[in-house]
């Protein structure tokens, strides 16, 4: 049986100056999803993502995590959402906001340590998150002496260290290049195969289809909710949305007519293959 580990229900959020950002928005995420909240800049995915997280309490609605209603009382009290942090792992869009030590090491180590942990169970931890990435090398170097791959890689190693059940990621693709950008989405994708319920929130759609099956347009609030495929191809939507459809996608769509469209380039090579057999 599926469990929902976050529940929205007519959420609500205005800034402190009065400016609405979302309105009310209904979501629930599953044990073992993954989805993409897709919107322009401005479309309140971030508030959205630290909501899910219960870093911010929502100006109307109703927030419920592993079944927990959350309410403005419980984020202001860190002991009554230990057990939330633990079990919920948020990356930043910038990952300056979230590298703050002298040390990768130490970032990675602060979580856990304000969990309450021993420091022989935090070494060990983040040593084994540091090898799971492959950045062991950059230990005990300075954050801000790391390229932006390296921050990046860094920054989702302070969200894995305590190995949380559920990924919060707030564009996480910014400022990457190809390399480093094809790294994290096998990453993703190795977090999937192990379990985990993986949240993208982003502008840029390339990576979405392989690493997400469901995604939700948001622009303050829900425009669109479906399936990757059925989201992806409604290129109107899209256009309305200040979002793009996959080069891939884009490119077989100005070479064949045909509903049978691929979203990513495995995809689109199994297409290309059958087009040449055809002949």
């Amino acid at each position: 049986m599926v469990h929902p580990v976050i529940e929205l229900e007519d959420v609500s959020y205005t800034y402190p100056d009065g400016t609405d950002a979302l309105n009310r928005i209904s979501i629930r995420i599953d044990e073992g999803e993954s989805a993409a909240i897709a919107g322009p800049n401005g479309a309140g995915k971030s508030t959205l993502l630290l909501i899910m997280a219960g870093l911010v309490a929502p100006s109307s609605g109703e927030v419920r995590i592993f079944g927990r209603k959350i309410g403005k009382k419980d984020i202001g009290r860190a002991e009554s959402m230990s057990d939330i942090r633990k079990r919920i792992g948020i990356v930043f869009q910038d990952a300056d906001t979230q590298l703050f030590s002298a040390t990768v090491y130490d970032d990675v180590a602060f979580g856990p340590m304000h969990l309450g942990i021993g420091e022989d169970e935090v070494d060990e931890m983040v040593k084994s998150t540091l090898e799971f990435l492959g950045i062991t090398h950059l230990s005990e170097r300075h954050p801000y002496d790391l390229s932006g791959g390296e921050k990046r890689k860094a920054a989702i190693a302070t969200a894995l260290v305590s190995s949380p059940d559920v990924l919060l990621l707030d564009e996480p693709t910014a400022d990457l290049d190809p390399k480093n950008r094809r790294e994290f989405v096998e990453l993703l994708k190795k977090l999937k195969e192990d379990g985990k319920t993986i949240v993208i929130a982003t502008h840029e759609m390339d990576i979405l289809p392989e690493v997400v099956e469901r995604m939700i347009v948001l622009n303050g609030e829900i425009v669109r909710e479906g399936s990757i495929g059925e989201v992806m191809l409604d290129e109107k939507l899209l256009e309305r949305a200040n979002l793009d459809v996959p080069v891939v996608t884009r490119l077989f769509k100005l070479l064949k007519n045909s509903d049978d469209i691929p979203l990513t380039v495995e995809e689109a090579i199994g297409r290309i293959k059958e087009m040449v057999g055809d002949k």
